[in-house]
């Protein structure tokens, strides 16, 4: 199958880039460091000897998801589609610096969106095909600090759910995910037990197990927060 993963290079992208190289798939990735990328590339594709391109792009910018999926649909039919690029920047909505909603909103659904729309016709015509949109605890559940990356993981849960309805009689999946705590590269540094939270690989599990249903069942949400629940 043909498998394209945003924000690939590390954290849960990565993980589950490598989670479906291990099950010899083809992979398409992204993400905007372009050297983090090839780097990412090249061990997978030397670990497991499945077929691993790679496309730079910042998927925050229209014109560049454009470009990107163009890409993606020239190497072949998607299978799998995981919206997974998006990043985390803190503060309240009352102080945060002027031009962070608009930066979390692009970052964390128009890439989403834009992609989407451009991947999705070519798994209507094949009749068959899953989107993974990566959301986040943040999609449901409001804390400290969250500001507008709260609010733009909210509207990514929205434009999941409402994907799921519309694509739900051609034969297309959607999945959203849920993640609670995951240790990734934001949470070096803080302090935090490294076993407090879960690790990516739980969540690259979650989304290879919901891939591998029969094409009549559909996993619509995965939920899953670190055992001794949120931080």
């Amino acid at each position: 199958m043909n498998i394209i993963v945003t924000g690939a290079s590390k954290g849960i992208g990565k993980a589950i880039a490598e989670i479906f190289s291990a099950e010899g798939h083809t992979l398409l990735l992204c993400s905007r460091n372009q050297s983090q990328l090839q780097h990412t590339a090249e061990e997978l594709a030397s670990r497991y000897g499945n077929k691993v391109h790679y496309h730079a792009a910042d998927l925050s910018k229209k014109e560049e998801v454009e470009v990107f999926g163009k890409w993606c649909l020239e190497i072949g039919t998607p299978d799998i589609l995981i919206n997974n690029a998006g990043r985390f920047l803190p503060g309240s909505i009352y102080n945060e610096t002027e031009g962070i909603l608009e930066d979390m909103i692009a970052t964390n659904l128009y890439s989403a969106y834009h992609l989407t729309r451009k991947i999705v016709p070519a798994m209507i015509a094949n009749k068959a095909g899953h989107v993974f949109n990566i959301c986040s605890i943040a999609s449901v559940k409001p804390y400290s600090n969250g500001g507008s990356y709260g609010i733009s993981k909210f509207a990514m849960l929205g434009f999941s759910k409402n994907l799921r309805e519309e694509l739900m009689p051609l034969n297309i999946k959607v999945t959203s995910v849920l993640p609670g705590a995951v240790y990734t590269d934001s949470w070096s540094g803080s302090g935090i037990d490294p076993t407090r939270i879960m690790e990516d690989k739980d969540i690259a599990t979650m989304v290879l197990a919901a891939s591998k249903l029969s094409p009549q069942a559909c996993v619509e949400e995965i939920l899953i927060r670190p055992q001794l629940g949120d931080l």
